[in-house]
C-alpha cells in the first residue's frame, strides 16, 4: 500500500492555528453568525459561507474574501453561536494567512484598520461616529444620506458623540502601544 503525505489544507491549518479552532468541525451551518453580524451586508460571503467555503478546500476564494477584513471583532457571531465556535477568533487567523499569502484586501485593511488604530493611539479608545462616517464615505458615499435620519435621531437622544473622547493617561497607554509597536518589530510582526 502507497501512503502520501499530504500537506494540511487551509481548513486544517485554520483549526489548528486557532485557539479552539478545532470546534469549527461542529459547524451546523444554521447561519446564526451571519444574521447576527453588523457588517455582513459589506461581506461577499457571511461567514457560514465562508467556513462551508473552507470545508470544500475552496482555499484560494476564502483568501480573497473580504469576510475577515470586515469583521469588526464586536464577539456577537460567537456569543451566539449554538456550538460556541470562536469565529472571531478564526477570522483573525484567516487574516494572517491572508496576509501571509499575499492576498489580503489592502484598501479595507488601510481604511477601517488604519482608522481604528489612530483613534486608539490618538484617543485612547474607538470613536465609532468617526469610523462610521469614515467607512460610509468612502465605500457608500450615496448611500451616506440615507444614514442621516437615524444619526440624528441617535444625536437628538444623546447616543452619539460627534468628538471623541480622550481617556485619562494617555501617556501611559502610549508607552504601551509603542513597547508592543517595538516588540512586534522585533520578533518580525507588522509594527
Amino acid at each position: 500500500m502507497l501512503y502520501t503525505s499530504r500537506k494540511p489544507g487551509l481548513y486544517e491549518q485554520i483549526m489548528a492555528e486557532t485557539p479552539g479552532g478545532d470546534v469549527l468541525m461542529t459547524c451546523l451551518q444554521c447561519g446564526t453568525c451571519g444574521g447576527s453580524c453588523p457588517s455582513g451586508a459589506d461581506m461577499d460571503a457571511t461567514p457560514r459561507r465562508l467556513f462551508a467555503m473552507l470545508m470544500a478546500d475552496m482555499d484560494e476564494a476564502v483568501l480573497e474574501s473580504n469576510t475577515p477584513w470586515y469583521c469588526v471583532s464586536c464577539y456577537y457571531c460567537t456569543v451566539r453561536c449554538p456550538q460556541a465556535i470562536p469565529i472571531t477568533d478564526l477570522m483573525y487567523t484567516l487574516k494572517q494567512k491572508a496576509i501571509a499569502a499575499g492576498k489580503y484586501h489592502k484598501e479595507a485593511h488601510a481604511d477601517f484598520s488604519g482608522s481604528f488604530v489612530g483613534y486608539i493611539e490618538q484617543y485612547g479608545r474607538s470613536f465609532e461616529f468617526g469610523l462610521a462616517t469614515r467607512f460610509q464615505l468612502t465605500h457608500h458615499p450615496l448611500k451616506t444620506l440615507s444614514k442621516g435620519g437615524l444619526g440624528f435621531d441617535m444625536l437628538r437622544r444623546g447616543r452619539l458623540n460627534t468628538t471623541p473622547d480622550r481617556i485619562r493617561n494617555m501617556p501611559q497607554l502610549t508607552a504601551i502601544l509603542n513597547e508592543a509597536k517595538r516588540l512586534a518589530a522585533q520578533h518580525g510582526g507588522a509594527p
